[in-house]
């Protein structure tokens, strides 16, 4: 469960997103037009630290662009060519935005929703005491669930920053898939998505125990 609030962000995601696209390597798209959110899915901390989301956002007439992130209230050791900004959260206070997939958190997420169908994190929004549930913008599923035990992921050793994004760590190969138009199809267990404009399944993300 993914417990949110209704806070104010400064600067937003999407702001930061627009300074920070432009930079990557594997972006195909406008530099200088705001980005927009197409839709998005979260997965669980189990120590209820790190926020972890994925946000699929496109820019001007662009193609969608899927930008897995990690929200922290302190800098990540030895991240910061992973850092996409900081912003200032109405709750929360101060927090640290990293690019994901040099978080191991969020390794250790996508592993377990690719290779053991633990699927998204549920939503909900602090409401005068009590919870309201957020529906999901999007669905995701996994070729590779099955009853087998989850290997322990571990730091990333290596990430290579091309489309897909590569991270590397002692017991399992990852690989994120960045621009989504061109229906990339890394090879393992593949973890796929549908929104309200893409009924057809997409090749989000596929992973490989090494």
């Amino acid at each position: 469960m993914a417990l949110l609030h209704r806070a104010t962000l400064r600067p937003t995601k999407l702001e930061l997103l627009t300074e920070w696209l432009p930079g990557r390597g594997w972006y195909d798209g406008p530099a200088g037009v705001e980005v927009v959110r197409v839709a998005g899915y979260r997965f669980d901390d189990p120590a209820g630290e790190v926020g972890i989301e994925t946000l699929l956002v496109r820019a001007g007439d662009g193609p969608v662009h899927q930008v897995p992130l990690t929200y922290r209230g302190a800098p990540l050791d030895g991240a910061d060519d992973r850092l996409v900004g900081t912003t200032a959260h109405s709750v929360l206070g101060r927090r640290w935005v990293y690019d994901a997939c040099g978080d191991p958190v969020y390794a250790a997420a996508l592993a377990a929703a690719i290779l053991t169908g633990s699927g998204q994190a549920e939503e909900f929004f602090e409401v005068d005491g009590g919870q309201e549930r957020r529906a999901p913008t999007m669905a995701i599923d996994s070729s590779g669930a099955d009853d087998a035990e989850l290997p322990e992921v571990g730091t990333p050793r290596r990430v290579v920053d091309a489309d897909p994004t590569l991270i590397v760590t002692d017991t399992a190969e990852l690989a994120v898939v960045r621009r989504l138009d061109r229906g990339t199809s890394p090879a393992g267990a593949v973890l796929t998505g549908t929104w309200p404009d893409q009924p057809t399944p997409l090749p989000l993300a596929a992973a490989i125990r090494r």
